[in-house]
């Protein structure tokens, strides 16, 4: 007990305050990095392998150097940390996995490298804001509430970031997408009506926009290579509808299912679609145009009203000062 006291009085002494309480932080951080290095040298439960066996979900053996599918060498060097950095729950590794080719990361190791990322950013900030927080303590230059905003501030941040990009990618791809889909229905109605089936209709249309609109012109390739390969053309329209994740892809993908199912013309189908989505794109641009001078009120009220308050009351008020300012002697 006396041994415990006098330690905490040397941290105190040498950390402020929250000395013990840094010195906790830091040793949990010790330990999380030793679990992480043991890791990968834990041994596997024979029993685990049986079951595995059993189930047949062993991983398949590597490939040789000249085979056509070669391994994904981006996320190899994670392999032995998939049970930490992945979920293990097969609806939340799917519901991950779509957030992460939503936002155009297609490589199978994306939510694990998410993952690595989010976590190697928390703790290394964390670190940085702990050796900051400590210095500022030694120095006497900092405060409670300072010391935790170091601390909790940058892991906070490192852990979030990832996040915030991921969801901002997948807003930029979803918003190319819907911007681009129109013209790449009316470049696809010509190719249709001029002969061409449908797959090489969306061929086309993806090497057309490539330049201007690049996610959407990604989608119609894989389209195009995915029934090539023999993959059947519905479940290859609701795959990329999955991953646009936009609601007029969707719209765009019944209807050529419909069409196909009853056997109608796929081109006046394209042909009524494509003026829907003309349409609808001018009610979008006309919408931003109405919302616009209701955005702008409040920006001219704080721009316009106080200059024009001083301008007109100001002299008066100056006079009023000068008025009373000269009865007070």
């Amino acid at each position: 007990m006396q041994l415990l006291q006098s330690i905490n009085a040397l941290l105190e002494q040498a950390f402020g305050p929250l000395g013990p309480l840094l010195a906790v932080g830091a040793l949990g951080v010790l330990l999380i990095v030793i679990t992480l290095l043991t890791i990968p040298s834990r041994k596997a439960d024979p029993l685990e392998k049986l079951r595995e066996e059993n189930s047949g979900t062993q991983q398949d053996k590597p490939l040789p150097e000249n085979a056509l599918r070669q391994k994904d060498t981006a996320g190899h060097k994670l392999d032995r940390f998939a049970g930490f950095l992945e979920p293990q729950d097969e609806k939340e590794f799917s519901s991950a996995r779509l957030k992460m080719i939503q936002a155009g990361y297609r490589a199978k190791s994306a939510v694990r490298t998410f993952n690595a990322l989010q976590f190697a950013l928390g703790m290394g900030l964390l670190v940085l804001g702990v050796m900051v927080a400590i210095y500022k303590s030694a120095a006497g230059e900092i405060s409670t509430t300072g010391l935790l905003l170091w601390v909790l501030g940058p892991a906070l941040l490192g852990y979030y970031a990832p996040k915030y990009w991921i969801q901002r990618r997948r807003a930029e791809r979803e918003q190319q997408i819907i911007e681009g889909f129109p013209d790449s229905l009316d470049m696809m109605l010509v190719c249709v009506e001029a002969g061409q089936s449908m797959d090489q209709s969306i061929l086309r249309v993806s090497r057309e926009i490539r330049a201007g609109y690049p996610a959407l012109a990604e989608e119609f390739e894989i389209v195009s290579h995915e029934v090539k390969a023999g993959k059947d053309r519905v479940s290859v329209l609701k795959d990329m509808s999955k991953r646009c994740g936009v609601a007029d892809i969707n719209a765009f993908v019944t209807v050529l299912i419909q069409s196909a199912t009853f056997g109608t013309s796929i081109a006046d189908a394209l042909r009524v679609y494509a003026g829907e989505m003309r349409d609808k794109r001018v009610m979008r641009a006309e919408e931003k145009a109405n919302v616009l001078p209701t955005k702008l009120t409040l920006g001219t009220m704080l721009l316009t009203v106080p200059p024009l308050m001083i301008i007109l009351i100001g002299p008066s008020v100056y006079g009023i000062y000068q008025t009373l300012n000269s009865h007070s002697f």
